[in-house]
């Protein structure tokens, strides 16, 4: 579709994928768990908007800067995805778990927080392949 790779382009279908799963978390939150404020839910929309940008600025880098070993976009989203939900875990556990708990249950399977790092590795695998495929990857992205 696109025959010029572009960083632009990479990082507004990162923002708009991102935007649609956090728009899909802000709309089906309060089914899940009753419990959810406003903050909350914004909190999802706008993590999931930004999650996207930096999977699609990552798609620059294509080789690790000190080992020298490659970095393909089926590697690359995906670690960025699960990273950056592993953060937020850390950050906002509390919460996590609560909603976890309430829609699992206390011994459930998928009760730990924890699963939200495998939901950001798959959603950052999606957004890394749309975007490769339509933004191209490497240093060609930036250059003018």
């Amino acid at each position: 579709m696109f025959h010029n790779p572009s960083l632009f382009t990479r990082i507004a279908i990162g923002k708009g994928i991102g935007f649609i799963f956090g728009l899909i978390g802000f709309m089906t939150l309060p089914y899940f768990f009753p419990e959810a404020d406003l903050m909350l839910r914004w909190g999802m929309l706008l993590w999931y908007t930004t999650l996207g940008a930096i999977v699609g600025v990552f798609g620059v880098i294509t080789y690790h800067p000190i080992l020298k070993l490659p970095l393909p976009w089926w590697f690359r989203a995906p670690l960025i995805g699960g990273w950056m939900n592993f953060v937020l875990t850390f950050f906002a556990y509390d919460v996590m778990q609560a909603v976890l708990t309430h829609m699992f249950g206390p011994d459930g399977l998928m009760s730990s927080p924890f699963w939200f790092v495998s939901e950001g590795a798959l959603i950052g695998l999606l957004i890394g392949y749309v975007a490769t495929k339509f933004g191209g990857e490497g240093k060609e992205s930036v250059d003018i």
